[in-house]
């Protein structure tokens, strides 16, 4: 029979199960066939070929045939039972000397399917228990029913390349396999669209049709076959995610507003008030920038620049233009310590300009503003703050540029939120983690980039080192050593205070502890987010002072905050934290023009957590520890894309398949130059995006 895709599971007789079971789809996120047939196999197990009956234990699972020569059901209380299967090769009985015990615990359901003589083929690993070699809750089916060759009906579970899925409570692997195999058993390749326009790319061969990809994808006869298939499902979802980049793209370029750009007179009025020279890079971006807000598009630009590369610089200049222009610049940060620094830092740069800055918190405010301003009256020129920025209207008259700064700490629709606060007002998203390219094909897709790809000069070398977490007492016999010599120091825990659960260095216990490690005469102050904002501030003014020498501080302080003086951080359980944000945190030394050091101190007892730290030693290159980063930990963790309103990619793999996100962002071009219409919101490209059933290019050659 046909099956669509869009049918619900529950309305389809041959797929039905029990309510326990249902609620483990459900929990899977399973409700409809496609829902069903798109829950992708997370491995593969080999069941292909029987091993050799097994004398010893063996380092993993594996695939035998043999006969039930004696099977016992033993139950201990009402609701636990094992079942034991005496299983010896097929032919003569014992012909190794050993049989194979076969155990399943707590399903005693299994004791009445066999029976004496049976040949039985399972997969399972055999381990030594005692004197007898023992195989645990093994999968097996009986031989007579079992092989293909044999009945000529097809095993779903034995001698094949056997998918394995991710589950959930309720619902038993070989339940959820068999429903997909019935499900794929009972759709036809005409129920099947496909998401994809015709591909003239001679990049390689086509692959089989989506149909074929999901038989493949599932139930693979050959290695190469599976292959095939995820790179042709995994082009689909590349395309998907394309479609909405691209589409976002020609939203933004279709939008006609008068530019916002002033002559440049304050930019060079406030480059003759500072102490240095821009880099190449920090005057490359100005002007790129400069270019957007002459244009009668609105600009959407992302600036990456390593941590310390100048990206403050470079965004004051684009306020600049914008403030020149008679409009209004906002700076949004995702931090109350980043938004206040960024407010101190802009109130003491355009001071002598005469222009009027303000800051905007959520705590920190009277009648919506901190009643700090730079010099002049009314309404402010340019406008620090935090979230706060998404909800309040005063202030915000005349918005003509949106800044946004570690903008992956946002969402999409924050950001969207703010930039739609003025009459579409000029974008620009700044990051100091660096993107691979991969990623900024997909979730920066429809930005413009600018890249600062150089320090400022005069900055002094960072060193980074591992350590043991038992060497805590030796880092901090080396801080007070460089705190008599003049300098600072910040200890980061990755916890505020003690947990049960996680036996981890937290920071109010770190406090007392280097309290007592640096000896009286040291001020030892310490940060984390459960402090008030006013809390905050008088430890960070404490700290840029240099009152305070020694900052305990959490990952509060991973973004924005400079205090050039401070030149070691020392960061405690180091494993604990990726090599993005350890990158992000160490740039919070090596700010001024003294050497500066990282220790990072790894629990002893994970020793491969060490190994995977060991990159930041070798390099400071923010774009090859970032894509380590993406090989390690996935996109998801790197850059918080579930928070990108793109969809989330099952197959494809960001560093392995660039070749298919290039093609299916050439695919999604075309197609939008082919077809504006999918650009208009009423599109059911947009309304379900190439949902299964409706697809657009169903029926294509």
């Amino acid at each position: 029979m046909a099956l669509a895709l869009e049918t619900v599971l529950d309305e389809v007789e041959a797929l039905q199960t029990g309510s326990r079971q249902r609620s483990g789809l459900r929990a899977l996120g399973i409700q409809t066939v496609a829902d069903l047939v798109q829950h992708f196999p997370r491995r593969y197990e080999d069941r292909r070929r029987l091993a050799d009956f097994p004398a010893e234990e063996l380092p993993g699972p594996v695939c035998l045939a043999g006969v039930v020569r004696d099977v016992s059901l033993r139950r201990f209380g009402r609701r636990q039972a094992l079942v034991e299967a005496l299983l010896e090769e097929r032919g003569e009985p014992g012909a190794f000397g050993t049989a194979l015990v076969l155990r399943w615990f707590n399903t005693p359901w299994v004791g009445r399917q066999l029976a004496v003589g049976q040949e039985l083929v399972l997969f399972g690993r055999p381990k030594r228990s005692g004197k007898r070699i023992v195989v645990d809750q093994p999968e097996f089916e009986i031989l007579e029913s079992a092989l293909e060759e044999e009945t000529g009906v097809e095993s779903v579970h034995l001698g094949r390349i056997t998918p394995v899925y991710a589950l959930s409570s309720g619902i038993p692997q070989r339940t959820l396999r068999d429903l997909i195999f019935r499900a794929l058993a009972m759709i036809e390749p005409g129920d099947v669209p496909e998401l994809l326009p015709p591909r003239k790319s001679n990049r390689h061969e086509a692959g089989p049709q989506r149909w074929q990809a999901l038989q493949d994808i599932h139930f693979p006869r050959e290695e190469e076959d599976r292959e095939a298939a995820r790179r042709v499902l995994a082009l689909q979802e590349c395309f998907t995610l394309q479609l909405n980049v691209a589409f976002r793209r020609q939203m933004r370029i279709s939008v006609r507003r008068p530019p916002r750009c002033g002559s440049g007179r304050l930019l060079q009025a406030f480059l003759e008030t500072l102490p240095f020279q821009p880099t190449q890079s920090q005057r490359r971006a100005v002007g790129q920038i400069r270019l957007d807000l002459e244009s009668a598009t609105p600009m959407n630009r992302l600036l990456q620049g390593d941590v310390g590369s100048g990206k403050t610089f470079v965004a004051v200049a684009a306020m600049l233009f914008a403030v020149e222009n008679g409009a209004q610049a906002a700076l949004m940060a995702p931090t109350q310590v980043l938004a206040e620094q960024h407010f101190l830092l802009l109130r003491r740069w355009l001071e002598p300009l005469d222009l009027c800055v303000s800051l905007r918190t959520g705590t920190r405010q009277v009648d919506g503003f901190l009643p700090l301003l730079a010099g002049g009256s009314g309404e402010p020129q340019i406008v620090v703050g935090t979230h706060a920025l998404l909800y309040e209207k005063a202030g915000l008259q005349d918005l003509g540029l949106v800044v946004i700064d570690e903008q992956h700490k946002f969402g999409v629709l924050q950001r969207t939120r703010l930039a739609q606060r003025g009459d579409h007002p000029d974008l620009l998203v700044m990051t100091a983690t660096p993107i691979p390219r991969t990623l900024t094909m997909t979730v920066y897709g429809d930005l413009d980039i600018s890249v600062l790809d150089e320090l400022p000069a005069g900055r002094g070398p960072l060193r980074t080192h591992l350590r043991s977490l038992e060497h805590e007492a030796q880092a901090a016999q080396y801080v007070r050593d460089q705190i008599a010599k003049g300098r600072q120091a910040f200890v980061l825990c990755p916890l505020v205070e003690e947990s049960d659960k996680l036996p981890l260095s937290d920071a109010l216990s770190t406090q007392r502890n280097w309290r007592e490690l640096l000896g009286p005469g040291i001020r030892c102050g310490l940060l984390h987010g459960r402090l008030t904002a006013e809390e905050k501030e008088e430890v960070m003014r404490s700290f840029r002072s240099g009152e305070t020498a020694v900052l305990v501080a959490t990952t509060v302080i991973e973004v924005g905050v400079d205090v050039p003086n401070a030149t070691i951080m020392v960061v405690l359980h180091a494993e604990r934290f990726g090599l993005s944000q350890l990158h992000q945190l160490r740039g919070r030394v090596g700010r001024g023009t003294h050497p500066s050091h990282c220790i990072l101190l790894c629990d002893p007892g994970k020793p491969e957590a060490a190994d995977r730290l060991k990159i930041l030693g070798e390099t400071r290159d923010g774009f090859r520890i970032a894509e380590e980063d993406l090989r390690q930990r996935g996109p998801g963790d790197l850059l918080g894309t579930a928070q990108s309103g793109l969809p989330a990619l099952r197959l494809a793999d960001l560093l392995s398949d660039a070749d298919l996100l290039q093609e299916a962002r050439e695919l999604a071009d075309a197609v939008l130059a082919r077809d504006p219409s999918l650009a208009l919101p009423e599109h059911a490209v947009l309304r379900g995006l190439l949902r299964d059933g409706d697809g657009p290019f169903a029926g294509t050659a």
